[in-house]
């Protein structure tokens, strides 16, 4: 099942359900129960016949819940008032998973998943992970582990994300299956859908235990922020103390809250014109590719192409934000903003403050922050200067490469690094300038312009290395946007 209308239509209709004929007090379990479920139904069917599309949901379920296990504060009376529920919440993740496999007993077209393992050695996995689970946790320190388990998150992602890695691990998972090994690619790791917000909420988790900063939360509320159905596969992303607010007010949400239903459905609605309208009009090929590139032959066609590039991701990207965000009103949860108008603001800061709003902040709070504090304590200090560059080209090549790990991203991430580097530097330089221009009301009106159209431009170019995979055919759109 991917993100459709029928799909949007199926979480409309259990929304309606949810509201109207849920008792309050289950409405906590009922968003549960769909989420862990969710991950099983949203996972599109992989080519690999060793039950890839139930191995990978799997996977994700069992690190959120040693993330939860791992951060769950023993000594504190929240926690402790939640440890029943707790149980059964563990439970309940277990026999889903379980009933997941069991449906390989079923023809074909009623199963989850393609291949189903059998469930009884799925039970028996499962009860050995919470074994070691026990085993580590009472005989390690707590700063250890956590760090060791941020180190396996951000392994994973680099092996998913890189071709060469995620190609050995689809050889060796082939090879286990006893499959044609020379069929195994990238594709068959691609596919892992929502890992890349997942481990960045789950990393969100362990860095903010470590730090003091996370509330205690039980199982129930921790799966569910993690792997929402709304937010699964393309975001925002949301912060664990905020989600748990919202989470535990919905026994005392009206059901069928006629404001909530309006924005919510608005939500959905301007979500859908602009991903299936705009977005994938756009895509038919009015819109940058490795396609389209090849085949032009004109610096005004090329400029056309990566104009409607930009327009498609923007309208791509906030229109599945703004589904998720009005499907989740529908049940009761808030999702942050995730897009505010980038493409108008006038400099490159303001264009990362609403673009992505959600990723963005991730970011700058658990790269930038930390590069730069971890900087400021060198001896001895580097300047100013070396310090900001330092920690916004780690910021924004992070950024680049969550979306892959390769140079295309990299250099993508890299470009934005330098262009906030630039701006940080102009706007110190001229800030009392600019403050001189509120008593020049046309010659700051000129400037704001100038700065919009800077900025847009420096993006959509941007946007040439995130477009095409390959180095050579970006630079040789690059000399063909300006006539080389």
């Amino acid at each position: 099942m991917t993100l459709d209308l029928t799909t949007i239509a199926i979480f409309g209709l259990l929304a309606l359900i949810y509201g109207a004929l849920l008792p309050p007090r289950w409405r906590g379990w009922a968003l549960f129960g769909a989420s862990v479920l969710g991950v099983y139904l949203l996972q599109p069917r992989l080519i690999l016949r060793g039950g890839m599309d139930y191995l990978l949901p799997t996977l994700t379920l069992i690190l959120t819940i040693g993330v939860w296990w791992l951060t769950r504060k023993r000594d504190d009376p929240a926690q402790i008032a939640t440890a029943r529920q707790d149980r059964i919440a563990l439970g309940a993740a277990f026999v889903l998973m379980i009933g997941v496999a069991a449906t390989r007993y079923l023809a074909p077209e009623f199963r989850i998943t393609s291949f189903p393992p059998n469930p009884f050695m799925v039970a028996l996995a499962l009860g050995g992970i919470a074994l070691a689970g026990g085993m580590i946790r009472a005989r390690l320190s707590r700063w250890p582990v956590l760090t060791l388990f941020i180190a396996l998150i951000v392994l994973i992602f680099v092996v998913v994300k890189t071709e060469p890695l995620a190609t050995a691990a689809a050889r060796l998972i082939r090879a286990q299956t006893g499959q044609d090994l020379t069929q195994a690619g990238m594709a068959d790791l691609a596919g892992w859908v929502g890992f890349s917000y997942v481990a960045f909420r789950l990393i969100h988790l362990l860095r903010d235990r470590q730090s003091g900063r996370l509330p205690a939360l039980s199982l129930r509320e921790t799966l569910t922020y993690v792997v929402f159905p709304a937010s699964y596969i393309a975001g925002p992303i949301d912060r664990a103390e905020r989600f748990s607010k919202d989470f535990r007010a919905l026994p005392d949400l009206r059901g069928m809250d006629a404001p909530r239903w309006v924005e919510g459905l608005t939500r959905i609605a301007v979500g859908v014109f602009k991903k299936f309208a705009i977005a994938d009009s756009l895509a038919l090929g009015a819109s940058l590719n490795t396609i389209n590139a090849a085949q032009a032959d004109s610096t005004l066609g090329l400029w056309l192409l990566l104009y409607g590039y930009a327009l498609r991701l923007f309208f791509d990207f906030s229109g599945y934000s703004d589904i998720a965000i009005g499907i989740a009103l529908l049940f009761g949860i808030r999702l942050p903003e995730n897009f505010d108008r980038p493409y108008l603001k006038s400099d490159i800061a303001s264009f990362w403050q609403s673009w992505h709003m959600t990723l963005s902040q991730w970011a700058r709070f658990y790269i930038f922050t930390p590069v730069s504090r971890l900087l400021l304590t060198r001896q001895p200090k580097p300047s100013p200067t070396v310090i900001v560059l330092c920690a916004q080209i780690a910021t924004m090549t992070t950024i680049g490469l969550w979306h892959g790990v390769t140079a295309n991203f990299l250099i993508w991430g890299l470009w934005h690094g330098a262009g906030l580097f630039v701006h940080k530097q102009w706007s110190d330089r001229t800030r009392k300038w600019y403050l001189s221009l509120k008593d020049k009301p046309g010659q700051k009106r000129a400037w704001t312009v100038f700065g919009w159209f800077l900025t847009f431009h420096f993006v959509v170019l941007g946007w040439v290395w995130f477009a095409l995979p390959d180095f050579g055919d970006s630079l040789r759109v690059f000399g063909l946007l300006f006539g080389l």
